[in-house]
């Protein structure tokens, strides 16, 4: 208990530094007191500066975003991870690995060829632009293969037997019974868009696109940082990923623990 206070202290610092005006954000750092950790004078004045500012626009630029690929990179990985758990086609081995490989490189190594391919092609702050790269995870894929994998094959071949195809195999038998799955694939795929930085600097670098990690980039100007709206953005930017995590969590410890047939 005392290692997990241990460990928020600095988030309850931040959140208690977005409630504080500018004077007083570093006043109580040393010696720690209560004040460290509680502001003394609260404000709103942060919020509501944020709030009507830019930030809210990147803030709905964000959400968006992480919802798009979602939605969108579930269809595309789940489908790409029921033919590679379940199809025989040549090549079958090969492109597995071929994605294992491809989620072992970082991105940021690509992302700046990759940002000048869609400048070709005229994609560069667009939303299509900033969901595009985040649709194909191999992360997701191959989480949701080894999952798919324990499921029992006699399954398919009953529905196989009844008139079912492929598509209706997959829609009506492999998709229900993959839920921790197909949720923890959705939260790699959440994450990946919601905390990414350099590829929305490269590629949306106009301010109506501009999603919440630039947002915040923003505050520290050329010749002074705003750390009470700095501060209280980043509140707000990791309050989303950690609620959804929360209310997850069962779901994805349940997606990485589950392997092995279910017969």
């Amino acid at each position: 208990m005392l290692a997990a206070l241990y460990s928020m202290m600095p988030l309850i610092w931040a959140v208690a530094s977005g409630l504080r005006p500018g004077a007083e954000i570093f006043r109580y750092l040393s010696p720690l007191t209560i004040w460290s950790l509680l502001p003394r004078h609260p404000t709103l004045a942060n919020l509501h500066v944020l709030w009507s500012g830019p930030f809210a626009r990147a803030m709905a630029n964000s959400i968006f975003v992480a919802g798009t690929t979602v939605v969108v990179g579930l269809l595309l990985c789940s489908t790409a991870a029921f033919a590679l758990a379940v199809l025989r086609f040549p090549g079958k081995n090969a492109v597995f690995a071929i994605m294992v490989v491809s989620f072992l490189i970082p991105f940021d190594s690509i992302a700046v060829p990759l940002s000048s391919l869609f400048r070709g092609f005229h994609l560069d702050n667009t939303y299509t632009g900033l969901v595009l790269p985040g649709l194909g995870n191999g992360l997701a894929v191959f989480l949701l293969r080894q999952f798919f994998l324990g499921i029992p094959g006699v399954l398919s071949e009953a529905a196989m037997v009844d008139g079912l195809g492929w598509w209706g195999i997959y829609t009506r038998i492999y998709l229900p019974l993959s839920r921790p799955a197909l949720i923890g694939a959705g939260l790699i795929l959440f994450v990946f868009q919601w905390q990414a930085y350099l590829w929305p600097l490269l590629i949306a670098p106009a301010p109506n696109v501009h999603v919440v990690a630039i947002a915040i980039a923003n505050f520290a100007g050329e010749f002074q940082v705003d750390y009470g709206e700095m501060f209280a953005a980043t509140s707000f930017a990791a309050l989303v990923p950690m609620l959804i995590m929360l209310f997850f969590q069962r779901y994805f410890a349940a997606s990485l623990a589950t392997s092995g047939s279910k017969e």
